[in-house]
């Protein structure tokens, strides 16, 4: 979709816009008594609390009044269909179980873009005050230290590399096989990061993601930012991630393929 400069600058402050409200919203209720945390499935954990839907809430009654052709596709909301060829795809509290825990590597995740996938997105951190955006031209953070670009490290050996997850038991047994194929072949193991460890591999801090069971919600942003800052990410087969899945996301082709070579070993 060709945009004109005009269409550009009206989708990257709108987003920030709901960045801001995001993060007003959910630092109200982060680290209070105020979470009203409800369990979203039987059997299992699949927590949202009051602040999740206070600030999709928020972040809809702003994209109404400033974008209201485009489409949205909320976790905690659903679909909102539109005219204009373009959805945004927001997450108002991605990792909500860290952030019932008062951990501080939960985030607000925001993506516009086409059926194509995302053409520009944010991962915001409220708490600590940092904003990582991507794509439209843009791939840049701000945040305590001030501002900076984005860019990947240039890591190329598995043997080198810094590889996050966020649950130890990724996803079915076959899927925790083929990570820990992976696992057992870098540097260092990190866990519990949820959608910060998207942007720590963004900012050139980490080499590699691997993930399985994500939905749209929680990939879009990260991939318009990883990608932005000269990264790869696709899913298990080397394919487009934009629908969720397996996701595995790295700072350069080679540690990319030799992450793929690993998850499908047999």
């Amino acid at each position: 979709m060709l945009l004109s400069d005009a269409e550009i600058q009206s989708i990257k402050s709108c987003a920030h816009a709901l960045a801001n409200v995001a993060r007003k919203v959910t630092l109200s209720y982060f680290r209070t008594d105020q979470l009203a945390t409800e369990n979203k499935v039987e059997g299992g954990f699949d927590p949202v609390t009051r602040a999740d839907r206070e600030a999709e809430e928020a972040m809809c009654a702003i994209l109404a009044e400033l974008r209201p052709d485009d489409a949205i596709f909320g976790e905690e909301f659903g679909v909102k269909e539109g005219t204009s060829g373009l959805t945004w795809v927001l997450d108002p509290i991605d990792g909500t179980r860290g952030f019932m825990s008062g951990t501080p590597t939960w985030g607000v995740l925001i993506a516009v873009g086409t059926e194509d996938g995302p053409i520009y997105g944010v991962i915001d951190q409220p708490y600590i005050g940092e904003r990582f955006e991507g794509g439209l031209g843009e791939a840049s953070t701000e945040g305590p230290q001030g501002t900076a670009p984005l860019r990947v490290r240039e890591t190329t050996e598995l043997s080198d590399a810094v590889l996050f997850t966020t649950f130890p038991e990724i996803g079915t047994k076959d899927e925790a096989a083929a990570f820990r194929r992976v696992a057992g072949g870098v540097k260092l193991v990190r866990y519990g990061m949820d959608c910060y460890a998207y942007a720590l591999l963004a900012a050139g801090q980490i080499d590699v993601v691997v993930e399985a069971g994500l939905q749209p919600y929680d990939v879009q942003a990260p991939i318009a930012v990883i990608q932005a800052a000269g990264g790869i990410v696709t899913d298990w087969d080397g394919k487009p991630a934009h629908n969720g899945g397996q996701i595995v996301a790295a700072a350069t082709p080679e540690l990319h393929a030799a992450a793929l070579a690993k998850l499908r070993q047999a």
